[in-house]
């Protein structure tokens, strides 16, 4: 399942005739842009009953490129960490 901004703006628009499309849309972007800053500055996204976000920190490591068996140094990296809700879990697993 892939959400693409347009098809949440369709299907909000399709919930909620009342509201233009453009006003839908500014929600949308406002509401994303502030997930983006939040996990930037290391906090916590949570959409309750749906996920959470949140940013790790991945190690430096050693890797080999696996066709030149050449060593490689990975540097320290910040990974977002993706956790469904029970209940979402449940709603997408039919149980």
């Amino acid at each position: 399942m892939v959400l693409v901004k347009s098809k949440i703006l369709e299907q909000l628009s399709d919930n909620f005739p009342n509201f233009l499309k453009r006003d839908l849309s500014n929600l949308i972007e406002i509401i994303l842009s502030e997930m983006e800053n939040s996990l930037k500055k290391n906090e916590r996204v949570e959409l309750r009953d749906i996920l959470t976000l949140e940013t790790r920190i991945q190690k430096a490591r050693t890797s080999r490129n696996p066709k030149t068996n050449e060593k490689i140094e990975v540097p320290e990296k910040k990974t977002i960490h993706f956790k469904m809700s029970k209940k979402w879990f449940k709603d997408l697993n039919n149980e």
